[in-house]
């Protein structure tokens, strides 16, 4: 009697997590999928608007932290902008003249950039880079989740990502 007993009660369990917990799993994942979208097409288009417009605004920024921000996680965001720093000191040995020294590349990363920012709007040049990187910074649900049930087995846990970067077009 007390084997039968058992036997119900995990039966009950697994049905339970059958019928509940995993559907609830996939929810989750889904709900992640739509914000991974959401952000790395929120990312692209931030980074191709600094680029085709050759400047930086409070507005783009903080719509695109509003459109991020909107799928209800946190996130870590990095800029970096590589600004095109000509160098006429150095000879060149290229066969147009009028160039006479190297193109280099001095960075400027996230904190210069809102400092920058507060001040107004960043105008870029031709040739400078743009880059964006968003990480989210809270557990969500999904990686709740799966960090429970994949404690035996193992730890996985996805993060919603978005990368873009570019070549800024236009002077600004």
């Amino acid at each position: 009697m007390a084997g039968d007993s058992l036997i119900t009660i995990v039966t009950i369990i697994l049905a339970a997590i059958l019928l509940f917990v995993f559907p609830m799993i996939t929810l989750a994942d889904r709900t992640d999928d739509i914000s991974q979208v959401a952000v790395q097409t929120a990312t692209v288009d931030f980074v191709d608007e600094v680029r085709t417009t050759g400047k930086i605004t409070e507005d783009n920024y903080s719509d695109f932290l509003q459109t991020i921000n909107a799928t209800g996680n946190t996130y870590t965001i990095e800029l970096e902008l590589k600004r095109l720093d000509e160098n006429p000191s150095k000879k060149s040995a290229n066969a147009n003249q009028q160039i006479i020294g190297e193109n280099t590349y001095y960075s400027i990363y996230t904190t210069q950039i809102l400092d920058e920012l507060d001040s107004g709007t960043i105008h870029l040049k031709q040739g400078d880079m743009f880059s964006a990187s968003v990480v989210n910074s809270n557990q969500t649900l999904s990686e709740v989740l799966k960090s429970f049930f994949y404690r035996v087995t193992g730890n996985s846990s996805n993060t919603i990502t978005a990368k873009s970067s570019g070549v800024v077009t236009v002077d600004g």
